[in-house]
């Protein structure tokens, strides 16, 4: 399924944090995350909780909000299946990528892993 096009520019707009919903134990478990979209696609580098869980289940979510003074502008839901991604040059330039989308140091976050979500459904809304 394809991001109706207002969706993305809303993704690709600014450096946003995301929350990441995987499941762990049965049981819901959200995460604040970097991330970056394109075409279609989601990346993130992760470790700890939310990486072991997407292991034992790939279903994931991931939800977008911008606010300003606590009003909310716009909102973005994505669902999909994530896939692990475990070649060290992709999770590189990957979170190259990232970091540079949040103006952060190019090297930071080196022991992540990289994820890739592809998308399967979206809702959004602006306010």
């Amino acid at each position: 399924m394809t991001v109706p096009s207002q969706a993305e520019r809303l993704l690709e707009s600014e450096p946003l944090m995301a929350h990441l919903g995987t499941c762990a134990d049965g049981r819901p478990h959200v995460a604040p995350v970097w991330y970056r979209y394109d075409d279609g696609v989601v990346e993130l580098v992760t470790t700890g909780r939310k990486l072991a869980n997407i292991r034992e289940n790939p279903r994931v979510s991931l939800s977008v909000q911008k606010d300003d003074a606590g009003k909310t502008e716009w909102m973005v839901t994505l669902l999909g299946t994530a896939t692990i991604v475990e070649d060290e040059g992709e999770t590189t330039d990957a979170r190259r990528r990232i970091n540079a989308k949040y103006d952060a140091d190019p090297e930071a976050y080196a022991d992540n892993t990289l994820v890739r979500i592809e998308v399967g459904s979206t809702t959004y809304r602006t306010y």
